[in-house]
């Protein structure tokens, strides 16, 4: 009688921790999705890859969704996702979340419309610290006016944001601007590496990095 007694205590007691396991995962996944700003649409529901697809550059990495985030993992060049739904060509913002978990290069190449053009904010890229437009006039952000030198250390979380006008693009990391750059009269456009990720897309060039917060919202001048 002892040890059945014991044998149902030992089962209460494993479901129990089972659920609360479940409790705390679910709690995770919802408190990851909760920086999305007041008006925005969130963009990834922190399950799973709904519309959005892996981007087959045919160099990339495994990408799979993880505790409320998107893991790009390290591939032989570009790795990443593109979004399959509609998305607006103009007076719209994007947000998200991302961090570097191993590599040294971009961990956030996030390819955006603007009007008929499309072009790149590049999060870390040329071996770390490059943040700018690709491309401005044919020429990549390491050596465009839009060019800015940061320091970005692994396994740490930076808010990024990225506003397109009828007029401007303008980007800040962690409250940070970033970019600001008139676009008028300036030829916009991509690098043909990331090309399959119009019309928005997010890629790593061999890094693998964590997305999460994915969000956009519209406003009118």
């Amino acid at each position: 009688m002892l040890s059945k007694v014991f044998i149902i205590l030992i089962l209460i007691a494993l479901i129990a921790c089972t659920s609360g396991n479940k409790s705390e995962e679910n709690q995770t996944v919802v408190s990851l999705q909760e920086n999305i700003p007041e008006q925005a649409q969130a963009l990834f529901n922190g399950k799973t890859l709904d519309n959005w697809e892996i981007t087959n550059f045919g160099t990339q990495g495994p990408v799979r969704v993880s505790g409320g985030k998107i893991v790009i993992g390290m591939g032989d060049g570009c790795s990443g996702i593109n979004f399959t739904e509609a998305f607006p060509k103009v007076n719209y913002e994007v947000g998200l979340d991302a961090r570097k978990t191993s590599g040294n290069d971009f961990f956030c190449g996030l390819t955006f419309p603007v009007n008929e053009k499309f072009c790149s904010l590049i999060v870390g890229g040329w071996g770390g610290p490059v943040v700018g437009l690709s491309t401005i006039d044919g020429i990549d952000a390491s050596e465009n006016e839009t060019e800015t030198l940061m320091r970005f250390e692994k396994d740490q979380w930076y808010n990024i944001r990225l506003k397109v006008s009828e007029s401007k693009i303008t980007a800040w990391i962690d409250d940070e601007l970033v970019v600001d750059f008139d676009y008028q009269n300036r030829e916009l456009g991509i690098r043909p590496e990331v090309s399959l990720s119009r019309p928005l897309g997010i890629c790593t060039w061999m890094t693998t990095a964590e997305i999460k917060n994915i969000w956009f919202r519209e406003f009118s001048e």
